[in-house]
């Protein structure tokens, strides 16, 4: 039972750590265009150069 109080510490603290990246990622603007990636799967790549493998 003495661990117990560390665990919570360290819980409540990794908690704390989680919640500000994800408030970090929405200020830096990162789920602002979700359909943006759907359209690029779906894009022509006769633009860029072909992959030689190298």
């Amino acid at each position: 039972m003495t661990g117990l109080p560390l665990l919570i510490i360290l819980a409540l603290a990794m908690g704390l750590l989680w919640l500000g990246l994800f408030l970090w990622t929405l200020r830096s603007r990162q789920y602002d265009d979700p359909e943006g990636s759907a359209l690029r799967i779906l894009a022509s790549d006769d633009d860029r150069p072909a992959h030689t493998g190298h």
